[in-house]
C-alpha cells in the first residue's frame, strides 16, 4: 500500500503529538514543523502529499505561508487549521484553493477524514462504486426479462447511465466492461420492444404510447407559454442523455431543474425526420402530403432542415394559437454571438426557439477527421468534448442572460447517438439513402436477423415511398449498414464511430428537461 507524506506546521506542534502518533499508526508518514517559513522551506526541499497549516502562527502567518507554497506547487493539496471562525479568514484561505478547512480543537477522526478525503478519495470512490454497481447488477439484468413499458425502458437506460458516469469517474474504470456487455444485452432486449410495439404506437389509438417527436411542442412547450414569461425552447442537436448529465452542471448555474423527463424519437433517428417532425407536428409522410413545398425528399440534394421555422409557423396556425415566436439556428460561433447580443429583443416574445447544431457537427467531424478521433477515442473522451465546448461557448453567454430574464427554458435534442461497432451487408440501387443506421429503396438485399427492423410498409411507420416497392430498414444496436464493394475500407472507416438513424436506446430515449432561472424574477 503507498505511503503518504505529510507535512503539519503549527507553532503548537508539541500539543499535537497524540493527534501525530495517531496519524502514523494508521499509515502515514508526518513532518512537523513549527512556523510558516519552515513550511515553506520544507515544500521547497522535499515531497508531501498533503500540508496541515495552522493559520495563527507568529511571524509568517499560515495564510502567508499558503501563498508562498500555492506559488511553488499549486497542485499540492493544503488544508487551513484554525481557532478563528471569522468569515473574511474563511474566504481568504478558499479563495487560496485550501483542499480543506479545520476548525481548533480537533479531533483524530476529524483530522482522518479530511486525509482520506484529500489522498485517498479515488481509491474509496473506484471501491464503492464498484461494489454498488455490482450489488445493482443482477437488478438491472433481470428487469431485462420483465415485459417492460416505454417509461420502464427509459428509466432502465437512464440507469445504465447512471452507472456508466459513476464508473467513468473511478480510477481504473475497472467495470466498465462488464457495463458495457450489460448496455449491448439492453439495447438487443429494447430491440425487440420497438419492434413489437412502435408499429401500434403509431397506428392503435387506444394502446399506451411514451411522447413522440411529432407530439412534443403541443404536449410539452405550449402548454408552458403564456404564463407570463418568454419561455426558450433549446433544441441541442444530438445530445444524448449522458451528454446532458455532463452539462447539466453548467446550466444549473443558472437554472433549477423543475422536471426531467424522456419522450421517443420517430424513426429514423435523424434530424431530417425526427426534427422536422418536432416543429411541424406530423409523421414524415403526413409532411409530405401537407406541406409538399417544404418536405425535401431523400432523392433531393438540397437541406433537409432548412424549413423548420416555416414547418413551426404552420403548426402554430394550425393549433390556433396567436403567439409571438422566433426561431433561431445556430451552427458557428459568429452566430452564437449574434444570438447572445439578440437576447434583450427575443424577451418580448412568448416563445423563442434556438436550434444549437455543435453536438450534431462533433459526430461527424469525428467520422470525417482523425485528430477529432484522436481527440474523442471513446464515449468517455466524447463527453469530456461535449462538456469543454458547453463551457466556452456563447450558448453558456446566452443561458445567463436568459436566466437573469427570468425566462423559462425547455431543453432537448431531436434524437441520440450510438457508437457502431458491427457492420451489416447490405444492397441497393443507386437511389439508396446514404445513411449507415437506416435505408430506404426498393428492391434492398440483405440477410435478415436481428441486426435489423424491417419495414415493407412504409405507410405503417408513418414514411414516404418513393415509388410503390420502396421499403425500409433500420440497424439496431450497434450495427451499421455497408455495401459489400469496397467492404472491408467501409468498415474500417466507420467502425467505432457516432452514427445515429436507427434503434437503440442512445438513439431514441431523449431528455427534456424544464428549468427555471435561479433568479426568480
Amino acid at each position: 500500500m503507498q505511503r503518504y507524506n505529510i507535512l503539519w506546521a503549527d507553532d503548537e506542534i508539541d500539543l499535537l503529538k497524540p493527534h501525530i502518533l495517531f496519524l502514523e499508526n494508521k499509515g502515514y508518514d508526518i513532518t512537523a514543523v513549527n512556523s510558516g517559513s519552515d513550511a515553506v522551506e520544507s515544500c521547497e526541499e522535499s515531497h508531501f502529499d498533503v500540508v496541515f497549516l495552522d493559520e495563527n502562527m507568529p511571524g509568517m502567518s499560515g495564510l502567508e505561508a499558503l501563498s508562498h507554497i500555492k506559488s511553488m506547487k499549486p497542485n499540492l493539496p493544503v488544508v487551513m487549521i484554525t481557532k478563528n471562525e471569522e468569515e473574511s479568514i474563511m474566504e481568504d484561505a478558499i479563495g487560496a484553493k485550501i483542499a480543506d478547512y479545520l476548525i481548533k480543537p480537533l479531533n483524530p477522526s476529524q483530522i482522518l477524514l479530511s486525509v482520506k478525503k484529500i489522498l485517498d478519495n479515488k481509491r474509496l470512490i473506484t471501491e464503492k462504486t464498484n461494489m454498488s454497481y455490482q450489488q445493482e447488477f443482477r437488478n438491472i439484468s433481470l428487469s431485462f426479462g420483465d415485459d417492460l413499458d416505454f417509461a420502464e425502458w427509459a428509466e432502465v437506460y437512464k440507469k445504465l447511465i447512471y452507472w456508466e458516469l459513476e464508473i467513468d469517474s473511478t480510477e481504473n474504470k475497472s467495470m466498465y466492461e462488464v457495463l458495457n456487455m450489460q448496455k449491448e444485452e439492453a439495447n438487443n432486449q429494447f430491440t425487440k420492444f420497438i419492434s413489437d410495439n412502435y408499429e401500434s404506437w403509431l397506428n392503435d389509438p387506444d394502446v399506451e404510447k411514451p411522447l413522440l417527436s411529432h407530439q412534443l411542442l403541443k404536449n410539452r412547450v405550449l402548454p408552458q407559454v403564456g404564463q407570463g414569461k418568454s419561455v426558450f425552447f433549446l433544441v441541442i442537436d444530438n445530445l444524448r442523455y449522458d451528454q446532458w448529465k455532463i452539462i447539466e452542471p453548467a446550466v444549473t448555474e443558472y437554472f433549477n431543474v423543475e422536471e426531467e423527463d424522456s419522450y421517443y424519437s420517430i424513426l429514423p433517428t435523424t434530424t431530417a425526420y425526427a426534427r422536422n417532425s418536432i416543429f411541424s407536428g406530423l409523421m414524415p409522410s403526413e409532411m409530405e402530403k401537407k406541406h409538399p413545398d417544404l418536405w425535401v425528399g431523400e432523392d433531393d440534394d438540397e437541406g433537409k432542415n432548412n424549413n423548420e421555422d416555416k414547418f413551426l409557423e404552420k403548426h402554430l396556425r394550425r393549433l390556433n394559437s396567436t403567439i409571438k415566436f422566433s426561431y433561431h439556428k445556430i451552427k458557428r460561433t459568429s452566430e452564437g454571438k449574434q444570438l447572445v447580443d439578440n437576447i434583450n429583443n427575443m424577451l418580448t416574445n412568448d416563445l423563442n426557439v434556438i436550434v444549437y447544431n455543435f453536438v450534431d457537427m462533433l459526430s461527424h467531424a469525428r467520422t470525417d477527421m482523425a485528430m477529432i478521433r484522436e481527440l474523442a477515442p471513446d464515449e468517455s473522451a466524447y463527453r469530456s468534448i461535449t462538456k469543454s465546448w458547453i463551457e466556452h461557448s456563447p450558448l453558456l453567454e446566452a443561458l445567463r442572460l436568459i436566466a437573469e430574464s427570468g425566462s423559462k427554458l425547455i431543453v432537448t435534442t431531436d434524437h441520440g447517438t450510438i457508437r457502431v461497432k458491427k457492420a451489416f451487408k447490405i444492397v441497393g440501387d443507386r437511389n439508396t439513402n446514404t445513411n449507415l443506421r437506416y435505408k430506404q429503396g426498393k428492391n434492398l438485399g440483405y440477410t435478415s436477423g436481428n441486426e435489423v427492423i424491417e419495414v415493407p410498409k412504409p405507410e405503417r411507420f408513418f414514411l414516404p415511398k418513393l415509388n410503390v416497392s420502396t421499403s425500409y430498414v433500420f440497424a439496431t444496436e450497434d450495427n451499421f449498414f455497408a455495401y459489400p464493394n469496397n467492404f472491408n475500407y467501409y468498415v474500417n472507416y466507420y467502425k467505432d464511430t457516432f452514427q445515429h438513424g436507427g434503434v437503440s436506446m442512445e438513439e431514441m430515449i431523449i431528455p427534456i428537461i424544464s428549468l427555471n432561472s435561479k433568479y426568480g424574477k
